[in-house]
């Protein structure tokens, strides 16, 4: 994922200490409810299509913006999933960040699957029964955006 440039202005007077940053995720489907996934360029994997929200831009904005940047598709957001916490990550330079993660559930509504951008080696639409390998945090934000209705809870770590 490539940096932002306020996280780049942040990180010229606050060093390498810890962040704490919003992060959104978009798992989108289509109308065969296949999930969007993008192999990404620096891991080589397979995950589901995320970013950092710019300052000021709603989150469920930033998920379609992502969604486009990266896979070219155009997107709507349906629900919010899922809110979470995440670990902290100390990257590859020294840089500490901490996500709260806002997972969207978005439907596809145009434009075709392809790499748009430098963050994906390759993009591509999956059946929920045929994904690739994904890590935890790629699966269970896609478990909790199967279903469709409005009324579906958004799961969240109660903190007990």
């Amino acid at each position: 994922m490539a940096t932002p440039e306020f996280i780049r202005t942040v990180r010229a007077s606050a060093g390498h200490q810890l962040l704490w940053l919003p992060g959104v995720t978009a798992i989108v489907f289509d109308d065969q409810d296949r999930v969007l996934l993008g192999r990404r360029s620096d891991t080589g994997r397979w995950a589901v299509i995320g970013g950092i929200p710019d300052p000021g831009e709603q989150p469920a904005a930033c998920a379609v913006r992502e969604v486009f940047e990266e896979t070219a598709v155009r997107c709507l957001p349906e629900r919010l999933v899922l809110v979470q916490a995440l670990r902290p990550v100390t990257y590859g330079n020294g840089d500490v960040c901490q996500f709260m993660d806002l997972t969207f559930r978005c439907r596809a509504v145009g434009g075709e699957a392809r790499v748009n951008d430098d963050e994906s080696l390759e993009v591509g639409w999956f059946p929920v029964h045929a994904l690739p390998e994904l890590d935890e945090f790629g699966l269970t934000r896609i478990k909790q955006s199967l279903s469709s209705a409005p009324e579906t809870p958004t799961w969240f770590d109660p903190g007990h």
